[in-house]
């Protein structure tokens, strides 16, 4: 297993107390959700001390300001605001797919309600903008369309995510497309809005951007992955949670285009109106992977996280600042969680 990253077991020490200062603007209503979900209180509002999420977004923000040659204290706001587009996201995510549980206990929504959890993402969301907006220097108002330009991707991402529910046939090509924006177009961002705030030349911007891109495409590939085979112990979810709501993942997506006797299978399990039992979850897994899913998964991820590599040599980054995007980058394909 790859060791965490140094920027990300110190990112949250440097972004935390922007980030509590930054929802601590909601009122108090909102902030018992928003706070909850953040991991910062019980269904009380009791403070709670927990491990905290991956920091992935906001690490790779403060990075990025470091590939620009500025101190990564400059890209706090957009290390904030990423990370709140972030929890918005999930927030509304949870809701959409029904989700009961995230980060090891009942999500946002099961203990406050639909419409609160609606509420505090829109509040959170409405926080990302504002931060990034009072952001110093030149570049802020440039990170902040970055920023609405990735909301609205991630957005459209989630509607083709959703429209796929309703659809017995997806093209692989579909759902490559439908993750570059749902996961890939937030962590593309993340990648480049240190630099952005900070000024940078668009040729730096634009390759630190394509770095984020094919990273968040490793990203949800591996995220696929362990929504079907992944420990419910370190992912927080019920085994096979993917398969039970019967999600057109890329694994699922490959392994139904694939032409062989499985994918036949597979399709008619897939069609079944009824919710599937433990027995039929376990075939469901075994045919996808016979079906050429996970092996196809698995080798995508580490193309893409090669071609990340690539667009960093391009960029002529420093070898400590290059050498901390890779370590993420290995992180990301190598996690259990």
């Amino acid at each position: 297993m790859t060791t965490v990253p140094v920027s990300m077991t110190d990112v949250r020490e440097l972004v935390d107390g922007a980030l509590r200062a930054a929802v601590g603007r909601l009122d108090p209503r909102t902030y018992r959700v928003a706070a909850y979900h953040l991991g910062w209180t019980d269904t009380e509002g009791h403070p709670r001390t927990a491990p905290a999420g991956k920091a992935l977004r906001p690490a790779l923000a403060l990075l990025s300001a470091r590939a620009a040659g500025a101190p990564q204290e400059s890209a706090l706001p957009g290390a904030v605001a990423v990370e709140l587009v972030h929890a918005f996201s999930l927030l509304h995510d949870d809701i959409m797919d029904g989700d009961r549980i995230r980060r090891h206990r009942p999500a946002a929504w099961t203990v406050y309600g639909e419409p609160a959890a609606i509420l505090a993402g829109d509040a959170l969301l409405a926080l990302a903008g504002e931060v990034l907006l009072e952001a110093p220097g030149q570049g802020s108002a440039r990170a902040a369309r970055a920023l609405a330009v990735a909301t609205r991707r991630l957005i459209a991402g989630q509607s083709l995510d959703l429209d796929f529910e309703t659809r017995q046939h997806i093209s692989l090509e579909e759902c490559q497309s439908m993750a570059a924006d749902k996961t890939a177009a937030l962590l593309e961002c993340s990648c480049s809005i240190g630099a952005v705030l900070d000024g940078a030349p668009e040729p730096l911007a634009d390759a630190l951007a394509s770095f984020g891109a094919d990273l968040g495409a490793a990203f949800q590939l591996v995220d696929d992955l362990l929504g079907i085979w992944g420990d419910s112990a370190t992912t927080g979810k019920p085994t096979l949670s993917d398969l039970r709501s019967r999600k057109m993942s890329l694994p699922v997506v490959a392994a139904l285009n694939s032409g062989t006797p499985a994918s036949e299978l597979l399709a008619e399990l897939y069609a079944r109106p009824e919710p599937p039992d433990e027995d039929e979850l376990a075939e469901t897994a075994r045919l996808v992977e016979m079906g050429g899913g996970k092996a196809w998964a698995e080798a995508e991820a580490g193309r893409r996280v090669e071609c990340a590599a690539d667009h960093l040599a391009e960029a002529g980054l420093p070898d400590a600042v290059r050498n901390e995007f890779l370590h993420i980058a290995d992180f990301v394909t190598c996690r259990d969680h």
